[in-house]
């Protein structure tokens, strides 16, 4: 079956080729310019986001009120969530699946070329109406990113334009993430069995299977919030006998998931590299498999715990407490099988290798406040202070975007043709790692100290942390200037050319093609020694099960 449907696609399909200038970007099918059009859609909606992020710490830089008023400040939070959930991490990650996936996969495309272009022009106008809102009657939603009633149920149209955003943004996720699965399961290459691809596809797989199985859970809830609003149903309204705590069961029966979804492909970016700059097999491949899928079945189990201080029965508490906790067992054992990869290997410390290791320091600081958190009676004191911000921030920040730095880094090479200026890069990363931790470890402090947060002015004690936490984010954005111009410098020709294999630790597919990429890769798949020999040198196969072939 894998070889009737390996590699389905002729270049009558790819009719975008003969396209030039932005009708070869709107007319997209490749792999590769769409993936390229997914990782610059969010990066614009980084940079968008990061900006709301800094007029937040601007007006928290002193306590009183200096540049916006709170219904204003309010939405900015609400935006810069949204922005930075749903327009600038998933479909970056979306953007690296479509670009490498076919690649490490020994595949010609993505299954569904033409669904591909669709899944990604659907964006810029989901994106267009969260920024439009800022500027009708009522402003953009302004109850925080988890949109609750009854405030979000009492907002402007706003909230409307917000709503047909997310089902956008929800359709478009969905339709990426048919595609991948598709790839995945029927486009491998002859002798790449499920149990021997490259990590980044497993956590792309499993991280599609979630977002099929939620993204509609969060779409009807926002449809359910929509007909409260103008049809005169109840789902939300206690006046007319509906529940809003409702709302929260549904929004965390999606919104933990999606706490994985940001997670999962950035544990398949690291698994990726550490091996590399390691010049060692990923140790323990199988159990990171197993790993992977037992974090995303616990995740559907677990969305009670952002509603410990809601009210529940005892026995409940209990029963999310313990299974929240059960999380880090899986979590760990990825951890420390990367730290076993590393052990003893003959490591060398690139860009890309120096934010992997950034990532495993300060995700792992991000799990253990989260295990706090996890802590019903804790929780139940933490709730919504900024200790939660600053954890989030762990999780999301130094979880999903030092990967997606490392994973830009690792692959800029083979995208461009071009090597990146190594000294501006681990720049970069120190510069990232000093200012992100000035920015959130403070918010620690201030949340253990009792301050509230999506308020815009604070108490006097609350002064100084405050400070030093916006100077790191002002600092923290700064250095994103110096990632872009790195990319944009490669891009014109970086440091010089890139060979095929620039890392000499790569042994997937991928560097098995030559650099730039060519727009057509894998037409015929690749030979199935080249395959084995990868796969031989990741240690998920072993000369005898070859010989015994």
């Amino acid at each position: 079956m894998m070889t009737s449907l390996a590699h389905p696609h002729t270049h009558s399909e790819h009719s975008a080729e003969h396209h030039a200038g932005w009708a070869r970007w709107l007319y997209a099918t490749n792999h590769k310019d769409i993936g390229t059009l997914y990782l610059w859609f969010a990066f614009a909606m980084f940079i968008t986001g990061g900006v709301m992020a800094l007029c937040i710490r601007a007006e928290l830089f002193h306590p009183g009120m200096q540049y916006w008023q709170p219904e204003f400040f309010n939405q900015l939070t609400t935006l810069h969530g949204i922005i930075m959930v749903f327009g600038a991490i998933m479909p970056a990650f979306t953007g690296l699946a479509n670009w490498m996936l076919p690649l490490m996969l020994g595949a010609p495309d993505m299954a569904f070329a033409r669904m591909n272009n669709w899944s990604f022009w659907l964006l810029p106008p989901a994106a267009a109406l969260l920024l439009i809102s800022l500027f009708v009657p009522g402003g953009a939603p302004a109850g925080g990113w988890t949109l609750y009633p009854p405030l979000s149920a009492q907002a402007g149209m706003g909230m409307d334009l917000a709503i047909f955003s997310i089902h956008l943004l929800g359709l478009s996720s969905i339709m990426g993430s048919i595609n991948i699965i598709t790839t995945i399961l029927n486009m491998r290459a002859p002798g790449m069995t499920m149990l021997k691809m490259p990590l980044f596809a497993w956590t792309s797989l499993v991280t599609a299977y979630l977002l099929i199985a939620v993204a509609p859970v969060l779409a009807g809830a926002v449809t359910m919030l929509l007909t409260d609003r103008h049809f005169g149903t109840h789902f939300f309204n206690a006046a007319g006998g509906g529940d809003p705590v409702l709302f929260q069961h549904i929004f965390w029966f999606f919104g933990h998931p999606e706490v994985y979804i940001m997670a999962l492909p950035a544990f398949g970016i690291v698994s990726q590299i550490i091996p590399t700059f390691a010049r060692k097999p990923l140790f323990g491949y199988v159990s990171m498999v197993y790993a992977t899928c037992s974090i995303a079945i616990l995740s559907f189990m677990v969305w009670g715990h952002h509603m410990f201080a809601v009210g529940m029965p005892a026995t409940a508490q209990l029963f999310f407490m313990f299974l929240t906790m059960l999380i880090a067992v899986p979590t760990g054992v990825k951890v420390f099988n990367w730290i076993a990869t590393m052990w003893q290997g003959s490591m060398t410390f690139e860009t890309p290798m120096l934010f992997a290791i950034g990532f495993v320091c300060l995700f792992t600081v991000g799990g253990f406040s989260g295990l706090v958190l996890s802590i019903a009676p804790i929780d139940t004191q933490m709730q919504d202070t900024y200790y939660v911000v600053a954890h989030f921030h762990y999780v999301l920040v130094a979880g999903a975007l030092f990967s997606l730095f490392a994973a830009v880094y690792y692959w800029l090479p083979k995208w461009t043709g071009f090597m990146y200026h190594e000294g501006r890069g681990k720049l970069h990363f120190w510069w990232s790692i000093v200012w992100f931790n000035v920015t959130f470890f403070p918010m620690h402090f201030l949340g253990l100290a009792g301050m509230p947060r999506r308020i815009p002015d604070y108490a006097l004690q609350f002064t100084d942390f405050n400070a030093v936490a916006s100077v790191g984010a002002f600092c923290f954005g700064l250095g994103q200037l110096l990632f872009f111009y790195n990319v944009i410098h490669t891009i014109r020709g970086g440091v010089g050319p890139a060979p095929d294999k620039p890392w000499e630790g790569g042994n997937t597919l991928e560097w098995e093609v030559a650099s730039p990429a060519p727009h057509h890769t894998w037409e015929s798949p690749p030979d199935i020694e080249l395959v084995r020999r990868g796969l031989i040198a990741q240690a998920v196969e072993h000369e005898e099960e070859g010989d015994a072939r």
